[in-house]
């Protein structure tokens, strides 16, 4: 699959497959089409060139209305939560409920109550959002995203802005949905820690490019310089050279 932004090419011909039922966590440095990857898979972009299946079906040359019964079995916990500001918590986990099943507002907030139990805040249904902490806004928004009980999940940089207590709670909350739904479930992440505890599989991404896929054991034995550059947090000579000339062309 292919696709640019104008002159800018972001994807350039990769080729990846997700194990169903499994956890696979996409690693690269920021632009390198991580964030695109998941809009393709939600629908939300369309490639230049190249095809998108999700569930034996190609996607991504679907109209709008027909691309609504394959969103909705698509989870998308987005990196800042977004959450209603004006809704309470249970209305905010309650809204893909109304919005695309027939349940009457009593089993609406059953599958709400036992959806927000699963993320360990049964007792906050009615809080408002700003009454909540980062880490508990997070979970909201996780019950938010699989009250449909969908059959993939993707998380765009779960635990951004968490500290690490935080954080783990999220990554055992992934570990544990999947387990439970037997959800196949997607991971955009730069958290390392992160994506070495809950991955099944690892997708590395770099200039639009699969530069390695396998499970965990193989990136963490990996002798490419891509590789270990970035899981060791080392800049490229390009990137330090790029620095220095703009540093002698300001001066």
């Amino acid at each position: 699959m292919t696709k640019s932004f104008g002159r800018q090419p972001v994807l350039r011909g990769i080729s990846i497959d997700v194990p169903r039922g499994r956890t696979t966590v996409i690693l690269g440095p920021s632009g390198c089409g991580k964030s695109v990857l998941l809009k393709h898979i939600v629908g939300l972009l369309r490639p230049d060139s190249g095809e998108v299946w999700f569930d034996g079906h190609r996607i991504d040359r679907l109209s709008e209305a027909k691309l609504g019964p394959f969103r909705r079995q698509i989870g998308f916990l987005f990196q800042q939560s977004a959450l209603f500001d004006s809704m309470s918590v249970l209305d905010n986990v309650a809204f893909p409920l109304a919005e695309h099943t027939e349940l009457d507002r009593r089993e609406r907030e059953t599958r709400v109550f036992r959806t927000l139990a699963m993320v360990g805040l049964a007792d906050s249904a009615s809080k408002m959002p700003a009454d909540l902490s980062g880490g508990q806004r997070k979970r909201v928004a996780l019950a938010r995203a699989i009250v449909l009980e969908p059959k993939l999940i993707l998380y765009d940089e779960p635990t951004t802005g968490l500290d690490p207590i935080r954080s783990d709670i999220i990554n055992e909350l992934i570990m544990r949905l999947q387990e439970r739904l037997h959800m196949t479930s997607i991971v955009v992440t730069h958290d390392l820690l992160s994506a070495f505890k809950v991955a099944s599989n690892m997708i590395m991404l770099h200039e639009g490019k699969v530069v390695l896929s396998g499970p965990p054991e193989l990136f963490q034995n990996s002798t490419d310089p891509i590789v270990g550059g970035f899981l060791r947090g080392e800049a490229s000579e390009a990137d330090l050279a790029a620095i220095a000339i703009r540093g002698e062309s300001d001066s």
